[in-house]
């Protein structure tokens, strides 16, 4: 199950790079999106897949399942939602003003 995660997270990375090298700003910003979906499976792979008993310690409890990694993954889901939209607001705010997304016209020419 390992392995699939690490091909999984791989594509996600590879395509999350393809997305930023573009000249697109919203696939710029899908771009990142896919890069830090990428980071989350990475971190839960890397952890350890296991299943066991929940994360509350008892007497009888041998084998419990660790609860950091999600707890970071989870607020990291959070920041990166909230990332997300504030680049997508940014976006739309830079297309309304200059009416265009394209990176190479958003950097303007030398004279500015």
């Amino acid at each position: 199950m390992e392995i699939l995660m690490s091909v999984v997270a791989g594509v996600l990375f590879s395509t999350g790079t393809y997305l930023i090298l573009t000249k697109s700003l919203l696939r710029i910003i899908l771009g990142t999106a896919l890069l830090s979906h990428g980071v989350h499976l990475l971190l839960l792979t890397m952890a350890g897949l296991k299943t066991g008993a929940p994360p509350l310690l008892g007497y009888e409890s041998n084998a419990y399942t660790d609860p950091l990694p999600q707890a970071l993954i989870l607020t990291a889901i959070v920041i990166s939602f909230g990332v997300t939209a504030f680049f997508f607001v940014l976006a739309y705010r830079a297309y309304k003003e200059l009416g265009t997304d394209d990176m190479d016209e958003l950097r303007g020419t030398d004279d500015e």
